[in-house]
């Protein structure tokens, strides 16, 4: 396999991720509808390589789950998942900003405000694909701050596993405006270098999240 194939079979393989990811969010692709293999080689004219790959990097993401013999099937948002998920989100990495409360430099505060305002635009905007992206941005920032190598690794790992949950709660009605407006709260307690205002006001914001997306579920 040349280097001119092998490029073109991972841009087709994240072509793939990308359209499929986009029309869970969007509710094109439902619940417990087969995402078919057959249909995407023929779509896009290639062999099911790529598309297998895909297939198994949405489910690792949580979006299709792979039943033998059935194929690829979107995986359902289940609320046991979604308050399991964010409790455990709230606790990392709520202790993680109580860490670096104190270990902060004064230009990493101003960049946090930087990305904060960055937020704030692409809210008004609606760009959730981007918002996300430079959300993760803003909470790495005071998780790498805190020093502790190995609660960094838990929480980055569990994040990747739960991105689709993330995403279906800041893709909700004032969602995104809510989160900036929760970082201002966490960016001032910084700035105070209260760690215990900040533990509680992270844990806040993970929980509501979690919340508005049960929430969401549940009316569907």
């Amino acid at each position: 396999m040349n280097k001119k194939h092998i490029e073109r079979h991972q841009t087709l393989r994240e072509k793939i991720l990308e359209n499929i990811r986009d029309s869970i969010l969007k509710g094109t692709l439902k619940a417990g509808e087969r995402v078919s293999e057959p249909d995407l080689a023929e779509r896009y004219g290639i062999s099911r390589t790529p598309i297998r790959e895909a297939f198994r990097q949405l489910e690792s993401e949580g979006y299709l789950t792979v039943v033998p013999r059935k194929g690829a099937v979107v995986t359902a948002l289940s609320e046991r998942d979604v308050s399991e998920f964010y409790a455990i989100k709230s606790i990392l990495e709520g202790y993680a900003a109580s860490l670096a409360a104190d270990k902060l430099a004064d230009k990493d505060i101003d960049r946090l405000v930087t990305i904060n305002e960055r937020l704030g635009k692409l809210a008004e905007a609606g760009d959730v694909k981007s918002f996300f992206r430079v959300h993760n941005s803003f909470h790495e920032l005071f998780i790498k701050a805190a020093g502790n190598n190995k609660l960094l690794e838990l929480i980055q790992q569990m994040l990747k596993k739960f991105d689709r949950l993330r995403i279906a709660s800041l893709s909700l009605p004032g969602r995104m405006e809510i989160s900036v407006q929760e970082h201002e709260k966490i960016i001032e307690a910084f700035k105070a270098r209260d760690g215990e205002k900040a533990n509680i006001l992270v844990q806040k914001n993970a929980a509501y999240g979690g919340q508005v997306l049960i929430q969401s579920i549940t009316n569907e």
